[in-house]
């Protein structure tokens, strides 16, 4: 079994023995019959940008800040969750599309605490024109060592991709398990692991292998773009899911969909299609009476806009 690694407010390293200040368990003694509500919101989701935020009634996290500081404060403050609520930002790799805003939400925020790998502060910390400073907010983790922050259990895993060090995020909450998994060339053995347990799978379906063949991409980007390191396609994203599904599986985000050769209605359709063809009966996530038929949702995150407030309590 893995040992937990919990942190004190000091970055340099993690200590077994030391107390979580972002651990509301003991503070607690409530009981709940059953499980607490999860939330979920994207803020933006592709190339031009990417964040996402999942929380719970005691505070939440924000993964990624490839949007603007301030469009993520305005998004939150309209579903009533004051940045205070916040208490850490998790980096998945160090692309400027996830890392662009980081340094100043920091800056705004102080009492935040960045969640990532050296490799990805360091990747930040040469690609980018950020300030050092970044630093005075890092705490590492390792992949594959679960940390806690509140009462969320997050384990990051390895992905495939071009970045300094790429990595998903298994998120545990009461029992339930929010999956992040954008940016990777290929499902491995270690992200298929992490993500057949995920109750609510947020993964990229990036593009239409026709689209980006026939495309006006030159030839260098399609095939990055096409190899192990590089993207999933709708197919690929397809088949996955429909190995993996199974009555915990509640919800499915596609994400990080390419504005040029891929769309919404394509990506949803293929996915659609696949698991179908197991038999499964898939909703559009709008909680419609319809969708509370089905035995799965559905949904394409919109590349610049802000979702709607999920609210998961199964």
């Amino acid at each position: 079994m893995r040992k937990k690694i919990y942190y004190d407010d000091q970055p340099e390293l993690p200590f077994e023995e030391w107390d979580n200040p972002y651990d509301v368990a003991s503070e607690s003694n409530t009981s709940y019959s059953s499980p607490r509500p999860i939330y979920f919101c994207s803020f933006g989701s592709g190339s031009s940008g990417n964040a996402c935020y999942i929380g719970s009634k005691e505070g939440g996290l924000i993964v990624d800040v490839g949007i603007r500081a301030e469009e993520l404060e305005r998004g939150l403050d309209s579903n009533g969750i004051d940045m205070k609520h916040v208490k850490g930002v998790l980096l998945t790799h160090d692309h400027a599309d996830h890392v662009k805003y980081v340094y100043s939400l920091l800056r705004n925020h102080r009492h935040l605490k960045l969640f990532c790998t050296n490799r990805v502060l360091n990747g930040i910390l040469r690609k980018h024109s950020i300030s050092k400073r970044i630093k005075e907010y890092h705490i590492p983790i390792f992949k594959e060592i679960p940390f806690k922050v509140l009462d969320f259990e997050i384990t990051a895993f390895d992905v495939p991709h071009d970045g300094s060090d790429n990595m998903g995020f298994s998120i545990e909450y009461d029992s339930r398990r929010f999956v992040i998994a954008t940016d990777l060339g290929e499902v491995t053995d270690r992200a298929r692991y992490y993500m057949s347990r995920a109750s609510y799978l947020m993964l990229e379906a990036n593009y239409d292998a026709q689209m980006l063949r026939m495309g006006r991409y030159p030839e260098y980007l399609k095939a990055r773009i096409a190899s192990g390191s590089g993207h999933l396609d709708n197919r690929q994203t397809a088949a996955f899911v429909s190995e993996i599904i199974n009555p915990s599986l509640n919800h499915i985000f596609l994400c990080h969909l390419s504005k040029d050769n891929n769309t919404p209605q394509i990506a949803l359709r293929t996915v659609r299609e696949a698991l179908e063809s197991k038999g499964k009966k898939v909703g559009g996530a709008m909680e419609t009476f319809e969708d509370q038929k089905a035995d799965v949702q559905l949904a394409a995150l919109p590349r610049f806009d802000m979702t709607r407030w999920f609210v998961f309590r199964k």
